[in-house]
């Protein structure tokens, strides 16, 4: 997964996860991190914005947590 947003942030200089439930989000913050040791030897820093989205499972809506990653260079 930090591969995936490595090759996001070469392409198009930002990419969009969304994540449900603390294992989950949990893993979304590590990929994150791992992703800005690949990007960092190109001179390419990270930024994260996390927010909110609301989205539908099984019928019920429940709170899904968003993070925007960019490039800041």
């Amino acid at each position: 997964f930090p591969v995936t947003i490595g090759h996001a942030i070469y392409e198009k200089g930002s990419c969009k996860m969304r994540a449900v439930g603390a294992g989950p989000v949990n893993q979304a913050v590590k990929a994150i991190a791992i992703a800005s040791g690949y990007t960092a030897p190109r001179g390419i820093s990270l930024a994260c914005v996390p927010g909110f989205q609301s989205v539908e499972i099984n019928g019920e809506t429940i709170s899904a947590i968003v993070f925007k990653v960019y490039s800041v260079n």
